[in-house]
């Protein structure tokens, strides 16, 4: 990899002034996709970091399980069931992110002879403290050899960048091959910076380029360590593009660039409660009822079982949509002038006078704009929408500092999603809700627990 290891290094962490990457940082980012020893789906994160990858693959591999697989015991599955729904769960990622098939899909680990030396520490595996070391190849059971996270100091980045291998692999079954012959590896001490590697890779160094708005900021973050939008969007649509909403908008004769179709899993974030972002509809309203969660530092992903809470676009929502793309500021109304551009979008009836006598009726007060209720109201009128008034949810967060146990564990609950705006129920107003009420504006959370789980 040493022609590549600039591009890559500069792509993923920048170019540091002075004194290199930090060790810490780099340190936070080095440890292994494992599962938790109390929730056998769920995989474990040492530290605040790296997230941006282990969120988007925990999301995705709920959906393997959940949907791909239908595992009946799901929350107990066996060490050989999650070996294969962590390597197929890896293999649709690269998959996804692959942008011309024929170039193959780029795997990265550890040049062969090149492995760091092991150093053995007298602690018990539940410290999570060993040393950054790939695991080798063998026929050794997983369970014995118990890679866990690191203690990166004596691998340093430098050596880390010294000692890394590329290979390339033509079909999707050659693919899930070797994955699954890397899989101690994907569990081994870097293996959630060497499956990065290997997205970036495969996706392309220059298409990556091409579709980040700021070129000069990495995908990991030189001061504080986290991933940026792009990274998360790369694993979740392929595309490392860096915003949330719908399609491409200009802004001062920029393209920028938002995302395209509908994502198989999706994304909320606080941050939109903040109205600091409008996530579009396309990750609001995924194919599986599975949604990453964002706050200002983390990540953590929302989960149920209720498919009839996504499924193809409906009318309204469409119509939603594209009122919204030509209402780039969010203000909820769109200047008079633009109905006939949207009516047109939407295959609306669009001659001269009929568009002139919905202006009246939309705008009676002659204002000059065109609100997005009306506009909805007049053409798309609310219709059932088939979503149960309740549903059981799950939510997941991989930091055991984050679990009120201190163990990594789903936190269950019942969501109540009402249609009026003062529901019988009231809950608490916290961050989770919050979030959630970017979808579901009178969303109520419930939890079995005595404390709402946290995002952060």
């Amino acid at each position: 990899m040493s022609e590549l290891n600039k591009e890559v290094v500069d792509l993923v962490w920048g170019r540091p002034t002075s004194g290199g990457v930090s060790a810490s940082i780099f340190r936070r980012w080095t440890q292994g996709f494992l599962f938790s020893e109390n929730e056998h789906s769920a995989l474990e994160q040492f530290e605040g970091g790296p997230c941006a990858v282990i969120a988007p693959v925990q999301a995705f591999l709920l959906k393997y399980v959940l949907f791909n697989k239908e595992s009946p015991n799901w929350r107990h599955i066996s060490e050989e069931e999650q070996t294969f729904a962590l390597c197929s769960t890896l293999s649709e990622i690269l998959e996804s992110a692959c942008s011309t098939p024929s170039t193959g899909y780029c795997l990265v680990s550890w040049a062969k002879g090149q492995t760091p030396h092991a150093i053995t520490h007298a602690k018990p595996r539940t410290q999570s403290q060993t040393q950054c070391t790939p695991e080798p190849e063998s026929s050794q059971a997983p369970q014995e050899l118990q890679p866990t996270t690191v203690s990166a100091e004596d691998l340093g980045f430098e050596r880390f960048h010294s000692i890394l291998h590329k290979r390339t692999v033509q079909s999707l079954s050659e693919l899930r091959e070797e994955m699954l012959s890397l899989y101690l590896t994907w569990r081994g001490g870097c293996g959630v910076l060497l499956f990065l590697y290997s997205v970036i890779l495969t996706k392309g160094i220059e298409n990556i380029k091409n579709e980040i708005q700021d070129t000069m900021e990495p995908l990991i973050d030189p001061v504080h360590g986290h991933g940026s939008q792009s990274l998360v969007n790369l694993f979740v649509t392929g595309h490392a593009v860096s915003n949330v909403w719908d399609g491409d908008r200009e802004c001062s004769g920029m393209n920028l660039h938002g995302i395209h179709k509908q994502a198989s899993v999706g994304f909320l974030t606080l941050m939109e409660s903040l109205r600091y972002c409008k996530v579009g509809a396309f990750l609001k309203s995924p194919k599986f009822p599975i949604w990453i969660i964002g706050s200002e530092t983390h990540l953590s992903v929302l989960f149920t079982k209720e498919r009839s809470l996504v499924g193809p676009e409906s009318t309204s929502e469409q119509a939603r949509r594209v009122f919204q793309s030509f209402d780039p500021e969010d203000n909820g109304f769109i200047p008079e002038s633009l109905l006939e551009d949207v009516m047109k979008a939407l295959d609306l009836v669009s001659e001269t006078e009929y568009v002139s006598l919905m202006k009246s009726k939309l705008d009676p007060e002659s204002l000059g704009i065109i609100l997005l209720g009306p506009f909805l109201l007049e053409f798309f009128p609310e219709q059932d929408s088939g979503i149960p008034d309740s549903f059981p949810v799950y939510h997941y967060n991989g930091l055991k500092q984050s679990n009120h146990s201190e163990r990594v564990e789903y936190v269950e609950g019942t969501a109540l999603v009402l249609g009026f705006e003062d529901p019988m129920v009231r809950t608490d107003d916290t961050p989770v809700k919050r979030c959630l009420q970017t979808k579901w504006p009178y969303i109520e959370l419930l939890w079995t627990t005595d404390h709402s789980p946290s995002l952060n």
